[in-house]
């Protein structure tokens, strides 16, 4: 499949010279330069609709934007490979600041589309710099209406650099600290990052993985004052500003961003919960297999057979390109370029961060991803998963930087999509029923982390918020929130639960977007009902998948699935054929294992 072992540390030659570089620095300055010419120009005294003037503003919007994407995307990866970095740490903070000058920019252009009449505002649209782009204007211009006035707007993203991101940042600092020292059965010490600490869960070994989470959960207990602070201030922030607002409701500026209506989102959650007495079933089948009365929380990701099936990273990557091509050729194609040119980080190393994602460089055309390889077939599952973002991106690189600016639920769609062509190929060709069952275990482990964990952490968010607007949330009370969110979407079928998991997951500390929780569940059920489409109408759905990628920054997502798939998103029957190719993986799984 490839000439050459593949490297498993990626190249960031974009900027080259790490956060040292001498071209990043240029770049910045060039941001910074034009971010004051776009400044002068919104600031300037002229008519609502002087369409010279408009041309040029939109023009340098359009590059400001992409330019930050891409400056955001290098210390991320530069950040997340190595978390000592303290010179990106410094470079992550000039960053919030332009990001802050220019979402207060944004804010003042907002003023102006409010000052134009419908007539001017249709003149606008037409403009070459505007072509591509109009989606995304007619959202701002809706969405600056239901905001405070564009100076108060400005203010708040001023402040919130040294409040509300600072805070965000405080769980870099914490994650940075986390160090597992771990005794294996040969008496050799391992010091574990966090990210090395999670692989760790796909142990096969009951009482490592007890002993890991152990320490896992005592590590975050030293974390938990600090990490208390910043979820609470986080949330303190946010719902001032939506006071300020006028704004009654959390979930209001999520669902903004996701471009998704209320109705559709507490329909997927009543669909689940309809649909959850399989799963339950699982973990009943899985708790019997592994040999324990019921699961804990370290035993969800556990393998099902004491001989885990290690999968070494080049081959990991042959399989991945060879099952693409089965369903897109061109999806294979990329996959194999991405490798070649070394866009992935997989190393297993220390001061890495946990977790997995794929990040975009929208002025250069590509696309990173981060994640730690350990061999397991979940990290396949995780190659393939952050391969599908890394091909939404690609599909849309052509298209302006303001029609590639889509929402974190239909971002989820693609890589989800990814994950389920390889793992279906992987039950359809294995060589027995033991290997199936392994495999098939692997796929529910998915649907039970986005019908339970994420349902977890959405109920967490929303019974926290609702308590943090009548004062501060305390250490315990959060770990008993967790908890009671847990038990509620596990329906109270776990042994024992993890309370400090609000401490440990990046998600609720990160700005850019909040509730970073239902849009993966959307992904999850969104993909496998195209998936479904696609197994139905063969080759012949490429072209329509990639035209669904292509219009995801330039719609809703119920408009974008009523054009594509002809389905009403705020009714059931969609998202329960979606749930029924889950529940297929659960009743052979439970077929197979019978004894």
């Amino acid at each position: 499949m490839f000439d050459h072992p593949l490297t498993q540390t990626w190249q960031l030659e974009m900027f080259p010279g790490g956060s040292d570089s001498a071209a990043f620095r240029s770049f910045l300055l060039d941001i910074e330069e034009k971010s004051a010419r776009l400044k002068a120009l919104v600031s300037a005294e002229t008519k609502p609709a002087d369409l010279d003037v408009w041309s040029e503003r939109i023009a340098l919007t359009q590059w400001l934007k992409g330019a930050l994407m891409e400056a955001d995307s290098f210390i991320g990866c530069l950040e997340a490979q190595n978390q000592n970095d303290k010179e990106a740490q410094r470079l992550n903070g000039r960053l919030q600041t332009m990001n802050a000058e220019f979402t207060s920019i944004l804010s003042q252009l907002d003023g102006w589309f409010l000052l134009m009449d419908d007539n001017e505002w249709d003149k606008l649209l037409l403009l070459e710099a505007a072509k591509g782009g109009r989606f995304w204007l007619q959202e701002r211009r809706r969405l600056a209406s239901e905001k405070l006035s564009p100076e108060m707007e400005s203010l708040i993203s001023a402040l919130a650099v040294d409040g509300y991101h600072a805070w965000g940042n405080h769980y870099q600092t914490a994650v940075g600290r986390i160090q597992l020292n771990v005794t294996d059965e040969h008496g050799q010490l391992h010091t574990y990052s966090a990210g090395q600490a999670a692989n760790q869960f796909h142990h096969p070994d009951h009482e490592v993985r007890k002993e890991i989470f152990r320490l896992w959960e005592e590590a975050w207990e030293e974390q938990a004052d600090i990490c208390s602070a910043a979820i609470n201030h986080l949330a303190g922030f946010r719902i001032r500003v939506y006071e300020q607002r006028g704004w009654h409701s959390v979930l209001q500026e999520p669902l903004a961003i996701n471009r998704m209506s209320e109705q559709t989102l507490n329909t997927i959650w009543a669909v689940i919960h309809a649909n959850k007495q399989p799963f339950v079933n699982y973990l009943h089948r899985k708790a019997e297999l592994i040999g324990v009365e019921k699961l804990h929380w370290y035993d969800l990701e556990a393998p099902i057979s004491p001989s885990v099936k290690r999968v070494e990273y080049d081959k990991a990557a042959s399989l991945i390109v060879e099952q693409f091509a089965r369903f897109n050729p061109d999806l294979s194609r990329f996959a194999k370029t991405v490798f070649e040119n070394r866009w992935v980080e997989a190393e297993n190393r220390s001061a890495k961060r946990p977790g997995g994602f794929c990040t975009s460089f929208p002025l250069s055309g590509e696309t990173r991803i981060f994640m730690t390889y350990g061999g397991t077939t979940s990290n396949v599952s995780t190659l393939a998963h952050e391969l599908g973002h890394a091909y939404h991106q690609h599909v849309m690189k052509d298209l302006p930087i303001l029609s590639q600016d889509y929402a974190m639920n239909v971002a989820e769609t693609a890589s989800t999509f990814a994950e389920l062509i390889v793992a279906d190929a992987a039950v359809r060709e294995a060589d027995n029923d033991q290997e199936r069952i392994i495999l098939l275990e692997e796929k529910i482990q998915s649907s039970v982390a986005y019908f339970m964990n994420i349902h977890a952490r959405y109920l967490f968010e929303t019974s926290f918020y609702e308590e943090r607007s009548h004062g501060l949330v305390s250490t315990e009370r959060l770990k008993q929130i967790m908890e009671e969110a847990q038990r509620q979407a596990y329906c109270d079928e776990l042994a024992s639960y993890h309370p400090y998991f609000w401490a440990a997951k990046l998600h609720f500390y990160l700005t850019d977007v909040p509730f970073y929780n239902f849009p993966y569940t959307f992904g999850y059920l969104f993909s496998a009902g195209i998936y479904a489409r696609a197994i139905q109408e063969g080759p012949a759905f490429t072209d329509k998948y990639i035209s669904l990628l292509r219009d995801t920054a330039s719609m809703s997502v119920e408009e974008l699935a009523a054009k594509h798939l002809g389905v009403d998103l705020q009714q059931p029957d969609f998202w329960q054929s979606a749930i029924d190719m889950t529940i297929k993986d659960v009743e052979m799984f439970l077929q197979l294992t019978e004894k």
